[in-house]
């Protein structure tokens, strides 16, 4: 008789309908393992939400990545320097390496150079979008990428010894980049105005910007919209020395036209 209930208890058990609250522990064991993980995850320090919410965090982001880059390339050009000189102090072709690298210095940018310059200074115009004169977009009214390098190139023509655009030297690599109305300078962003300072003849600086086309372009946005636009020469004037990267990550070779 025992045995005899006991088959019809295992019958019953397994051919018995599962309920609807028993087909569901399957799914919530699941769902609590998800949520197990997920909290797993959080405790080791993932990031769920990055602080980057749109381009201006994302720029200045990388504007902070750039200046903490561009002083640990300041402490390990300095450790260079002393271990270079410490390792063959009396080495004569160490020597002659040093002073042509010394000697190609100034014209790289890599030293502190003086003289008498010429400073450029580009704004935007302070009017409000109901103030746009008549003919004329807003976008009319701010300093655009090709002002700043219309200035630049005139400076260069104009026998420009050394430049630098706001508070960084213009080197090799250097590149003029606008978001909207701020500049992007080698992974800084900087808004308006904008400084360019040329170490050079003045005269000379002054008749480039005189005589280019695209800085008279520029005038007459001035004289239309009032744009800013100032010149001032200083007799004696210390540009700092490029503190960033000068390696290139990319490059290719000119094909040689016949």
């Amino acid at each position: 008789m025992p045995d005899r209930d006991l088959r019809s208890r295992v019958r019953t058990w397994l051919t018995h309908r599962p309920s609807r609250w028993s087909a569901l522990v399957p799914v919530i064991a699941a769902g609590a393992g998800l949520l197990f993980a997920t909290s797993s995850t959080t405790a080791r320090g993932t990031d769920l939400r990055s602080e980057a919410t749109g381009v201006p965090d994302v720029i200045r982001e990388r504007t902070l990545d750039n200046e903490r880059s561009a002083q640990r390339v300041q402490t390990l050009r300095s450790e260079v320097d002393q271990l270079t000189k410490s390792a063959a102090p009396g080495s004569s072709r160490l020597r002659a390496i040093d002073e042509e690298s010394r000697a190609n210095a100034r014209s790289a940018g890599l030293t502190a150079v003086q003289g008498p310059s010429v400073t450029v200074t580009l704004d935007d115009a302070h009017l409000k979008a109901s103030e746009v004169p008549e003919g004329f977009t807003v976008d009319d009214v701010v300093v655009h990428q090709q002002d700043v390098q219309g200035v630049v190139n005139a400076l260069w023509r104009g026998g420009a010894e050394s430049m630098q655009i706001m508070d960084q030297r213009v080197v090799s690599t250097s590149a003029v980049r606008c978001v909207g109305n701020t500049l992007i300078l080698q992974g800084r962003v900087y808004s308006p105005p904008f400084t360019i300072t040329a170490i050079g003849d003045q005269e000379d600086l002054q008749a480039a910007l005189d005589e280019d086309p695209a800085v008279s372009v520029y005038k007459q946005y001035v004289d239309a919209v009032g744009l800013g636009y100032e010149v001032e020469h200083d007799d004696e004037t210390e540009l700092p020395p490029f503190d960033g990267r000068t390696t290139l990550d990319h490059a290719r070779p000119l094909s040689s036209r016949r």
